[in-house]
Parts: structure tokens; sequence; C-alpha cells
């Protein structure tokens, strides 16, 4: 009797709670990067509440127009120009570049090269700065194997031979192509040499991930036999390694109620986002059928 009295003692003390979560400014998002022999790419955006639901025509809108970004290499400073493509028939992307126009100031990306960049957007300045460095770490090759324990036979890992350069501070970010497809980072893409440092060593290469389409966690990270098969390999700055770092971690923990909250680290003061420099390296193999 003590017990289900007390269950209605309590059950009577019950109380809903309710959050008033406060809606805050748009920030601007930043999504900047420069590669060697690339012209400078920036995507600028406006983000989302939490809750908020996307649909094609809440992403078009949040892009950013008419901002004034100028770009430096140290040596010329130029104005990028807002452009437009359409992925899709139902989607248009902006971005910022060099200006055709005036290419008496374009420039490339170079190796161990530094960057700054100013945005003017929204009443307010946005300064950043990355580097491209020097092409350190290098694949040395790439072969396959056939995927273990996996009763699909046309299933295969890909398999990388590095060597990092004695020194720590030698950061990667990789990304992978099948065939005639686009570049996509892997699941987790970015990786220090705390452990390799000066070292030659053999990995598998995880399958470079979309993550717009749902994952299939058993066979995500293989490649198939017929596929030609690129690996995109980056040297990076500390500031991109910890802006990518940190993200796909605040991926990984996206509903998970027991996941320690993080913060993205970006390197745009004032603003979401990061301006990344990469120097990158390609290499290529064609797994037979």
């Amino acid at each position: 009797m003590f017990i289900v009295a007390a269950a209605v003692v309590f059950s009577s003390c019950e109380k809903g709670i309710t959050f008033n979560l406060n809606t805050t400014a748009a920030s601007v998002v930043v999504e900047a990067t420069i590669e060697n022999d690339k012209a400078p790419v920036v995507i600028l955006s406006s983000s989302f509440d939490y809750f908020s639901k996307i649909s094609p025509d809440i992403l078009a809108n949040s892009f950013i127009h008419g901002a004034v970004i100028r770009m430096s290499n140290g040596i010329v400073t130029h104005q990028l120009k807002e452009y437009s493509f359409s992925p899709s028939a139902d989607i248009k992307v902006y971005y910022y570049s060099i200006d055709s126009s005036n290419l008496a100031t374009a420039f490339t990306g170079a190796f161990n090269t530094s960057y700054s960049m100013d945005i003017q957007v929204s009443g307010k300045t946005l300064h950043a700065v990355t580097t491209i460095p020097l092409l350190a770490k290098k694949l040395d090759s790439l072969w396959w194997k056939p995927a273990p324990n996996n009763p699909d036979t046309s299933l295969v890992v890909l398999v990388a031979k590095a060597t990092d350069p004695p020194g720590l501070g030698n950061y990667i970010r990789y990304f992978t192509r099948t065939n005639s497809d686009n570049f996509y980072p892997g699941l987790n893409s970015v990786f220090d040499d705390n452990i390799v440092d000066g070292k030659t060593y053999s990995l598998d290469v995880e399958r470079g991930v979309d993550r717009n389409q749902k994952l299939d966690l058993e066979n995500y990270s293989f490649f198939h036999r017929g596929d030609t098969i690129t690996v995109k390999f980056c040297n990076i700055d500390k500031a991109t390694y910890d802006f990518w770092r940190t993200m796909e971690y605040s991926y990984g923990s996206i509903g998970n109620p027991f996941a320690s909250p993080i913060k993205v680290l970006g390197n745009v003061p004032g603003a979401l986002g990061y301006f990344g420099g990469y120097a990158v390296q390609y290499k290529s193999i064609i797994v037979p059928k």
C-alpha cells in the first residue's frame, strides 16, 4: 500500500515543462577555399534556426548576394565576382570567384603561400586568413584488396601507402571520386601526424560519402570491381584541420543524447564557417573486373 500511495503522491506533483527557445538573428556562414592552381571560391549564406525545415526554396533564399569580397595573396588584391550555376533543375547555387572581366589582379592558388580575405556584408567587415602549405606529405602508391568477410565478392578495399616527413604539424584532408562522380570527403576526412610522424605507413582508405544521401553503415567504405578511383590528397593548415575535425565530430553526435557538446572551430571571426587552403595531390587506380 505504501508504494501505491507514494506513486499517487508523486504523480500528482508532476508538472509539464515547457522550454521557451529564444530565436536568434541569423549569422553569416562562410565557406571559402583556395587550392593550388585553382581560383578561390567563396560561398556566403545565412544560418538557420535549429528546428528549421529545409527545402530547395529555403536553401536558395539563404544565399547572400551583393557582398564585396577582396582576397590578397600578399602581392595583389582582387575583388571577387558573384556567379551562379544549377546542379539540378530545382537548385541554383551562388558563389564568388575571380572576376573574369578584371584579370589584371586575378590569381590562382600556389604552394607555400598565405592569403587574406575581407568580406563586407550586412554592414560589417569579416576578415580571415589561410595558407596553402607545401605539398610535404604525399601518397606513394595505391592498391586494392577484396573486402574481408563479405559475401559480395564485387566489393574491394582501397589501400594507400604514404610518407610523413619528420616533424609534427603535417595535417591532411582527403576526398575520393568513383568513375566520373563528384569528389566526396571521407566520413572522417582529416588527420594529424601525431602517431605517424616521420614514418612510411599503409592504411585503408574509406570511400568518400555524400552526406545528403542515406549511409549504408555496412558497406559505405568499399569500392567495386571495375571502378576507377581517384584520391584527392590535401595538405592543410591547422585551422582548416581544426574546423573539419570539430565539424565532423559534430556530424557524428547529431541525434545522440549522450554525446558531449562540441564547438565547431571556425577561423572567420564574427561569422560561422572557415577559409581553407589546400595543397592537392591526385592519384588514381583502376580496379579490374
